[in-house]
């Protein structure tokens, strides 16, 4: 961890509140033995949104696309489609159409991080992932975090989405255990020879270009066990918890059965493991006692607050995973050089003329 003092150009004093209801005084003490049961920080590696700015924010940030993406090159299509959906379902006139499009245009053939389009600056941001753990291993789900009074595991069901609404704002103060952890974050960056050389000149570098550290809300993953007492990411990262245990549950049921042969990849779209069996359809199949092994995994999962699972000589657990971004004068950190991109720029949407009439491909 590098400490580093803070200059004129260094980060910023962290403004601390103290809890001021039960519910919060109450999160705050989760907080504290949070660190006594998990105090060790593990980092997964970079993940990417789009934050955009207007005069109206002042040196607040909105997240308009969440900052869960692998690779910078998949926000920036994401961007792409904002930008296409805006220009055909919202543009006001031609002018702010054209505008729109010419964005999009340049995102079909540049790897293009930051754009101003009709008085609104768009970024590419770049948090990095990262989990606590301890004796117990990696941490789950804290006693505060919100949980549904009525579990709903209807797959029709929309639950929240990661960053919903979210405006991050540099100068908001924060809680005790907030601020603890923001300040202890501050030098985190990456050394070893296990990451190539120009990885760790990014991270070291980032250090003084982007000094400060927001917290993003806290995520939730499931992970599996590795052979050498590792975590790896199943699906997530999921706004609450319980998303993620949806999540697994139609791991067990509808996508795993289905990798395996069990259910027909063909067959009936909304046919599960729990279906097939109440059908009758696997009743004579020797499959049957293994699709009932998965229903048996996902009605344990159903059984309250489950976040750790065994099945199949694996170990599932729902994580407690986070994110943190770093704040420079300019707001936001965008992709670093050394981070890596599995896909080009691309056309995604056809074309559209300045009245916001979709033209057809020839």
């Amino acid at each position: 961890m590098d400490r580093r003092n803070v200059g004129p150009g260094g980060p910023r004093p962290v403004v601390v509140r103290l809890p001021v209801e039960p519910v919060e005084a109450a999160v705050e003490a989760d907080a504290v033995d949070a660190v006594a049961r998990a105090g060790n920080v593990v980092v997964r590696g970079p993940l990417f949104g789009v934050a955009a700015q207007s005069a109206a924010d002042g040196p607040r940030w909105r997240v308009v696309l969440a900052v869960t993406d692998g690779c910078p090159q998949q926000s920036r299509d994401g961007l792409n489609s904002h930008l296409w959906f805006r220009a055909k379902d919202e543009a006001p006139d031609r002018e702010q159409r054209r505008a729109l499009l010419a964005a999009v245009a340049r995102l079909e053939r540049e790897r293009v991080d930051e754009l101003a389009v009709s008085g609104t600056r768009y970024r590419v941001v770049r948090a990095e992932e990262y989990a606590t753990s301890g004796p117990g291993g990696i941490e789950q789900p804290r006693p505060t975090d919100p949980e549904p009074l009525v579990p709903d595991w209807d797959r029709a069901a929309r639950d929240p989405d990661v960053d919903e609404g979210l405006l991050v704002d540099p100068e908001a103060a924060v809680t005790p255990t907030q601020a603890v952890e923001q300040l202890a974050l501050r030098g985190l960056h990456y050394v070893g020879e296990r990451f190539p050389a120009d990885v760790r000149a990014d991270s070291r570098r980032a250090l003084d270009t982007h000094p400060d550290v927001l917290l993003l809300p806290a995520t939730f993953t499931v992970v599996e066990q590795t052979a050498g007492g590792g975590w790896e990411p199943v699906s997530g990262p999921h706004a609450t918890a319980h998303a993620a245990r949806k999540a697994l549950d139609f791991a067990l049921t509808w996508m795993w059965p289905r990798e395996r042969g069990l259910i027909p990849m063909d067959g009936e779209p909304r046919a599960d493991a729990r279906t097939r069996l109440a059908e009758g359809a696997a009743a004579a199949d020797r499959r049957a006692a293994e699709l009932a092994a998965y229903v048996d995994a996902a009605d344990r999962l159903r059984g309250g607050r489950v976040d750790r699972l065994e099945f199949h000589g694996a170990v599932y657990r729902i994580a407690r995973t986070r994110r943190l971004l770093r704040w420079g004068p300019d707001g936001p950190e965008g992709p670093r050089p050394s981070d890596v991109d599995t896909q080009d720029p691309t056309r995604i949407h056809p074309g559209m003329d300045e009245d916001g009439r979709v033209v057809p491909e020839e």
